[in-house]
């Protein structure tokens, strides 16, 4: 079994609360095992009885009649009348239809349409049975109505929810064992996609593949209703190569333009853009003026989820490690609790005309949590003298008393150079430095 402690965690402290727990997250990351599998022995432990433990499956045929949300909620209260406390798991709520409201309907059950106002939908029940003092009740879902980022909007504060990612390296690396560079290697390759972790090679590449086609991008086509992918397959490839580039909408729809020979509107790559970010495929990281302390501009970085799936998209040819690798501690950063956004300020210097002119200047992240904050910087070596300069050279013109890290791809230990400044290997950094 693949211990997933951090969200386990999140299950018990959450534990009759009072509320929903809503399990969200990409799909195939877990969700279902976490609750069905994993919480499920925990109870057990804990002295809960089988008989109190309620699963119910709405993706399967013998359970099709519960997908009416009425019904639902009324066999969910038969089931655990009495005083006793139960744990009540619904997985794939999102096969419960919205249906008009009986009181319009001389009490038939009408499927609605996005045109109908008075509707019951899954939320309704959700929230219904949540406030019945003996159920405890946690919900999952895996297609693109539940894997909204929203969808807690839905809720608005009446829910917990516990956002699960693929496995981090921390994860990964408990599982796999052996040695850390390797370890490393083979994350940075092929990602923490659980079902991916237990497949050969060949088995991973094709898993990883398949997943968009059969999946990600089936979900984002049917749930904005677009007539077709074509565009939106072509935008997450420039994307997955230019993953941790600055970019907007317009320098998308012209790399778009400059590949496919066809125009995009910078409307329609906001919107698809989003459409990845809404179905947690993408994060993003906003720039941060890390004099004046507010976020600023339209340039942003983006990031997947998952490494593989990035790789995925190009096919497993694009190794451009220090890529990767960026995107590795973005994640790792979010999964640990940090705000992450991309440091940037401006500084006056003199041009090669003695002019004094503005200059712009980045740090790959700066990172906050509590009361912990660090400007770091991302490389692939620091032996080679004209990297070092390029990557120290932003701590330098900073000169405040934010902790300045360089995070390099080679097996080694946190030291400080003759600036103050750490430097530390990836591997290091992922698995202690930021806990």
């Amino acid at each position: 079994m693949i211990k997933r402690e951090k969200y386990l965690n999140q299950l018990i402290k959450a534990k009759n609360n009072g509320f929903p727990k809503v399990i969200t997250g990409i799909r195939r990351c877990g969700k279902s095992y976490l609750l069905k599998e994993i919480f499920r022995d925990y109870l057990l432990s804990e002295k809960v009885s089988e008989e109190n433990i309620i699963s119910i499956d709405l993706d399967e045929d013998k359970n099709a009649m519960y997908r009416d949300p009425i019904s639902l909620g009324e066999h969910v209260r038969k089931i655990c009348s009495g005083k006793e406390m139960y744990y009540v798991f619904l997985d794939e709520i999102q096969k419960v239809y919205s249906i008009i409201n009986p009181n319009l309907t001389d009490g038939k059950h009408v499927i609605s349409t996005d045109k109908d106002l008075d509707i019951i939908s899954f939320v309704d029940v959700v929230l219904g049975l949540s406030r019945e003092k003996n159920i405890d009740l946690y919900i999952t879902g895996s297609n693109s109505k539940m894997l909204s980022s929203d969808i807690i909007t839905e809720f608005r504060d009446k829910a917990t929810n516990i956002h699960l990612a693929p496995l981090s390296f921390e994860e990964f690396y408990n599982y796999t064992g052996g040695y850390e560079t390797e370890a490393l290697y083979m994350y940075m390759q092929y990602g923490g996609m659980p079902l991916a972790v237990l497949k050969d090679d060949e088995e991973k590449k094709e898993y990883l593949k398949g997943l968009f086609e059969t999946t990600y991008f089936r979900d984002i086509v049917e749930r904005n209703h677009l007539r077709r992918g074509e565009a939106l397959d072509e935008l997450c490839n420039i994307i997955s190569a230019s993953s941790g580039e600055l970019l907007n909408s317009e320098r998308i729809s012209n790399t778009f333009l400059s590949v496919r020979k066809a125009k995009i509107a910078k409307q329609t790559v906001e919107d698809y853009v989003g459409y990845f970010i809404d179905a947690f495929i993408l994060s993003e990281a906003r720039r941060y003026d890390v004099k004046g302390r507010k976020e600023i501009g339209s340039l942003r970085k983006y990031y997947f989820t998952d490494t593989g799936l990035r790789n995925a998209r190009l096919n497993f040819a694009f190794t451009d490690e220090g890529q990767m690798i960026e995107n590795i501690v973005y994640n790792e950063l979010c999964y640990n609790g940090y705000s992450v956004n991309v440091g940037t300020f401006d500084n006056i210097e003199k041009n090669k005309n003695g002019k004094s002119v503005r200059k712009t200047n980045e740090v790959d992240f700066y990172a906050k949590k509590g009361n912990r904050s660090y400007y770091i910087q991302v490389t692939a070596d620091m032996f080679d003298e004209k990297t070092k300069k390029r990557e120290i050279r932003p701590f330098v013109l900073l000169n405040d008393q934010i902790q300045k890290v360089i995070v390099v791809n080679k097996p080694i230990k946190e030291s400080r150079d003759e600036n103050g400044f750490t430097i530390i290997g990836v591997a290091d950094f992922l698995l202690r430095f930021i806990k």
